[in-house]
């Protein structure tokens, strides 16, 4: 896989994602040399859930007031049911979203957090997984669901939950190395992705 040193990522979120769908695509990222910043409405901080109770505290590096899409070369959504209930219903937050999706960056959201993405009107006609419990908001909001380990389509990488976190963050990586080669079949079914298209 080429390396993608220097790349910038942003990470949006607000209080209540879920712990490890934050930090282990973040950790996979910064490993492979991105550049990775975490985008929030909230000020100075945003506090985690882990499982059935708070947890850590991560510093915001950019106000979401100040952040554009043209500066960021991918978006990361974690889940956690709070965190996406919040930001769908923050205007700026769905526009932030939004110009990844206009602009054919790529988008990976896992869990709870293609909720934020319906706001968005952008799912029409488009292949993706999630959490079970929002196939049919998905479904209603015009995607094709399935229950996958991850599917990639038109630069949108979604996956289900934190035990999809390896491949999610391999086919985030490989979208970031090369948009034009990435998404091909795995070899295990529960892998399936589709192919990446560069347009929308």
């Amino acid at each position: 896989m080429k390396k993608i040193t220097g790349k910038k990522v942003a990470i949006l979120t607000e209080d209540g994602f879920e712990e490890v769908e934050l930090t282990s695509p973040k950790k996979a990222l910064e490993e492979a040399g991105a550049m990775v910043y975490i985008v929030s409405p909230q000020k100075n901080k945003v506090k985690a859930w882990a499982h059935d109770h708070w947890s850590i505290d991560l510093p915001v590096d950019i106000q979401l007031d100040e952040a554009n899409p043209n500066n960021y070369d991918a978006l990361v959504l974690p889940g956690g049911v709070m965190n996406p209930d919040k930001l769908r219903q923050n205007k700026k937050a769905v526009a932030f979203a939004r110009g990844f999706l206009d602009l054919r960056k790529p988008v990976a959201a896992i869990c709870h957090g293609p909720q934020l993405l319906i706001e968005t009107g952008r799912l029409n006609g488009v292949n993706l997984t999630s959490y079970p419990s929002l196939q049919t908001d998905l479904v209603n909001a015009g995607a094709h669901w399935e229950d996958r380990e991850m599917i990639c389509d038109k630069g949108l990488i979604t996956s289900r939950s934190p035990k999809d976190l390896d491949a999610f963050n391999s086919q985030l990586l490989k979208v970031l190395a090369d948009p034009a080669t990435a998404g091909e079949k795995d070899a295990t079914e529960d892998s399936l992705t589709f192919k990446y298209s560069q347009s929308m």
